[in-house]
């Protein structure tokens, strides 16, 4: 029988992960992560749950990346250290997985295979073979997974880029001789369902920022996401043409350029690249910035350059900002405040979608293109994947617009199981997915308890009560100590403390005077009961109430 679930991608833009397994061979396809909402207090990560996978580690033959972008590779290192196994991945992709691994002092280098789109691996009953797509970064595959069941083919993100900037055209020949050999299930992203027509080609940001770059009179601030190595050629050109001289400001930024220049995939003039410093011994409209923060990130280069907290550079009024990027759903209040500090500034700041000033396109494909690929393959059943509900949904009208039953279009949930045996689908179980929280150095040891009381602090703050007893009869011996964090402001709450004060001494003795046997836990839990309803009346507020007995 010929399984594929769903552990990551499926109702959200993130953290990708799909399983495809035959028999007693597993492969898994992508490792991404995402980042957390405002909801999930000092989480630094979202990685999927793996337990199905811990619990069928003997049958893992390998990980195939598709290519290297966070939602697909963000995840490697903390699943690597949990459940070390086989990686397969394109040239820069792997690059960029090796400095990740570095990154977190894992030495799996001897497991890290280089593929082509032109490879052929065996896995187990498994045959796998690739196919070129293109993206917004260089090296993307889709594969092919030849079961006995029949063929599964998945696309990766994609999109049909005619005239790409680094050459590297989708090989829509094998595409169409993998769908006449007969393909029995695809899984095709759905980011950009919603959208008609074509995605434009990225060639014509190239030109929108040259530009710019030709206009602007002082020094040139270009914020995009990092891993668009595309864009950033197109940057380099744009600065060569100038005569400026370029700044690398960001940790990924820095790192995606180092690897990509490293693998031959960007190319930099001698001399080109300058230190921060070098950049206040050169006339400002010399030098051209190229920095993260295009999603306002509040610690990232361009929000720092923005609120004027940067140690090295500035942005001055007369200088030119670019956001060659679009704002990913969620994070427009973050950009638009980033936009407001550099207009206090005095910067003139080119923002906004595609239409507007040509400084981006997406790299994923719109309707016709996700309907192109669809009839390309000509599949049996067919799952769109990587998208929210709503583009999964429109994804399905787009398949039956080509002609797949209605019947065999599947919209998986994470978790959900599709079955296909003898040509016949079914969808009757589940295993175990969700999210795995990413806190400093904790996997998954930050759950639904620890989450509700991080935000029971950030909404009422904390009140601390410590009671000081008697090891001899438990009788008190000092006034309680109150203690507040977050909840009212001490000097003009003193009468409400000194309140809290009496009644922990009012709860203390009355159960004393009360004579029955009693425990720290029945003291604790009196103490909270009694200062929770007191508070709550004086306040409508309801702290977080920690009491700490002392006993000497």
């Amino acid at each position: 029988m010929l399984s594929v679930f769903a552990l990551g991608g499926v109702f959200e833009v993130g953290k990708n992960m799909y399983v495809v397994q035959y028999g007693d061979d597993i492969i898994v396809i992508d490792c991404g992560s995402k980042f957390p909402d405002e909801t999930l207090f000092g989480i630094d990560l979202i990685i999927p749950d793996i337990t199905y996978l811990q619990e069928n580690a003997d049958r893992i033959r390998a990980l195939i990346i598709t290519h290297g972008h966070e939602d697909h590779i963000g995840a490697i290192p903390y699943v690597l250290k949990q459940l070390p196994m086989p990686v397969y991945g394109t040239p820069l992709t792997l690059g960029l997985i090796r400095g990740k691994l570095k990154e977190h002092g894992i030495n799996h280098s001897n497991d890290l295979h280089l593929i082509e789109p032109d490879t052929e691996v065996q896995l187990g009953k498994l045959k796998l073979s690739f196919f070129r797509t293109n993206h917004s970064i260089p090296d993307c595959v889709g594969l092919a997974i030849h079961t006995p069941e029949g063929t599964v083919v998945h696309t990766g993100d994609f999109k049909f880029d005619l005239s790409p900037v680094n050459r590297q055209f989708p090989d829509i020949h094998k595409m169409a001789r993998i769908g006449e050999e007969g393909v029995l299930l695809l899984l095709s992203e759905s980011t950009n369902a919603e959208r008609p027509g074509f995605t434009p080609s990225e060639r014509l940001v190239g030109e929108r920022i040259e530009e710019a770059f030709q206009r602007a009179k002082n020094k040139i601030f270009l914020t995009t996401f990092a891993s668009n190595v595309n864009r950033l050629q197109q940057v380099v050109e744009a600065a060569a043409l100038t005569n400026r001289k370029l700044v690398l400001l960001g940790r990924s930024m820095v790192n995606v350029v180092k690897v990509a220049k490293e693998l031959g995939y960007l190319d930099l003039p001698e001399g080109m690249l300058i230190e921060p410093k070098e950049a206040a011994n050169l006339p400002r409209e010399r030098v051209a910035v190229l920095c993260t923060g295009s999603q306002g990130e509040p610690m990232a280069a361009l929000s720092r350059l923005a609120t004027s907290t940067h140690p090295l550079l500035a942005v001055e009024p007369g200088d030119t900002v670019i956001f060659a990027s679009s704002p990913i759903p969620g994070n427009e209040k973050n950009v638009s405040n980033t936009l407001n500090h550099l207009y206090l500034l005095g910067a003139n700041v080119i923002h906004g979608g595609s239409s507007a000033t040509g400084m981006h396109v997406s790299g994923h494909g719109s309707q016709e293109e996700l309907k192109l690929m669809l009839t390309l393959m000509k599949p049996k059943f067919f799952v769109p994947i990587h998208g929210e509900y709503r583009m999964l949904h429109q994804h399905r009208f787009l398949a039956e617009s080509v002609g797949v039953e209605r019947e065999n279009i599947y919209i998986l949930r994470n978790g959900d199981v599709l079955d296909i045996q003898n040509g016949q689908a079914s969808r009757s179980r589940q295993v175990t997915a969700g999210n795995t929280l990413v806190d400093g150095f904790g996997i998954g040891d930050v759950g639904n308890i620890v989450l509700r009381d991080r935000k029971h602090l950030s909404e009422d703050g904390i009140l601390i009560v410590v009671v000081t007893l008697s090891s001899q009869d438990n009788e008190l011996l000092s006034d309680p100590d109150v203690i507040t964090r977050g909840f009212v402001y001490v000097r003009e709450s003193e009468g409400l403390l000194g309140e809290v004060g009496r009644l922990v001494t009012v709860t203390v003795e009355e159960l004393q005077e009360a004579g029955n046997e009693w425990t720290w836990s029945m003291l604790k839990t009196k103490i909270r009961d009694s200062i929770g309803s007191f508070l709550y009346s004086k306040t409508k507020r309801r702290p977080m109430i920690l009491p700490i007995i002392i006993e000497v």
